[in-house]
């Protein structure tokens, strides 16, 4: 058997700790080891809090194939999460609408990398998730915003709904 949900959240504060509380949720009654939870559902706050503060804020102006209005785009108020626990794996993906990551960060997979000044204290988050994850990636949807997956092997308390 296998678990498979996405939500489409608004842009609020409000919404990291119900995608949290939804995951927790969703393991708890699967049968997921407490720590492995504990670990993804703190990643999965990290990416929501991301996306609400950085998902969009990307305008029509100067996009590819835009109308030039300068108009915020239809969905910069929402974000999305998608989650699918299956077997030995649970992957969880964080897409929004922002301008998306910079070039350095983007269409790669994670990298492990000490930072110094200005720069350490943009994308701590980020370095959470990929300390907590067992693989990352960070993509841009051309157009289209920003994409954080992640995902980790699962351990399942004994009696578990979804054991392998």
């Amino acid at each position: 058997m296998s678990i498979w949900w996405s939500l489409h959240l608004r842009r609020e504060a409000a919404s990291v700790p119900l995608a949290r509380r939804f995951l927790l949720g969703t393991m708890e009654t699967a049968g997921v080891d407490p720590d492995i939870s504990f670990d993804l559902s703190v990643a999965l706050s990290e990416a929501c809090a991301n996306a609400v503060e950085h998902g969009g804020d990307r305008t029509a102006l100067g996009e590819p194939g835009d109308s030039g209005t300068g108009r915020p785009s239809a969905d910069s108020g929402q974000y999305r999460v998608t989650a699918y626990l299956d077997g030995e794996k649970c992957r969880i993906e964080v897409s929004d609408s922002g301008p998306g990551f910079p070039a350095r960060r983007a269409l790669r997979p994670a990298a492990h990398s000490p930072r110094a000044g200005a720069e350490a204290e943009s994308g701590r988050g980020l370095d959470l998730i990929q300390q907590l994850s067992d693989h990352v990636q960070f993509g841009n949807r051309p157009g289209r915003g920003a994409v954080v997956s992640f995902d980790k092997v699962l351990k399942w308390r004994e009696g578990a709904l979804l054991t392998v």
